[in-house]
């Protein structure tokens, strides 16, 4: 992948456990990043709650908070289409917040 490659050779990050063709995680300091490939993030309709909407080519900004539950209240506050809380099967408690609506 050119993007591990570039983050690797040319700004000193180094891979967490095991790099992927479809999912990498890497580490600087106390900055950490998560690549995945091209095939993995499109698909042309995500849905955000029940809002359809554009999936983004390029960028997915991932915020590690302290407490989720209340980011989430926020979140739900602010008017923005925002997803239900959910748990990843490896333990990540998340939801999405969707900064732009382009409907297909």
């Amino acid at each position: 992948m050119p993007s591990l490659d570039f983050y690797q050779r040319f700004l000193g990050f180094e891979v967490q456990g095991s790099a992927s063709a479809e999912y990498s995680i890497l580490k600087n300091g106390d900055a950490v990043i998560a690549i995945n490939s091209h095939s993995v993030l499109f698909r042309p309709i995500i849905r955000c709650g029940s809002i359809p909407a554009r999936a983004g080519l390029g960028v997915e900004i991932v915020l590690k908070v302290a407490d989720v539950e209340g980011a989430y209240r926020t979140a739900k506050k602010s008017g923005w289409p925002v997803s239900d809380l959910a748990l990843q099967p490896w333990g990540l408690r998340y939801f999405r917040l969707v900064t732009s609506r382009h409907t297909s």
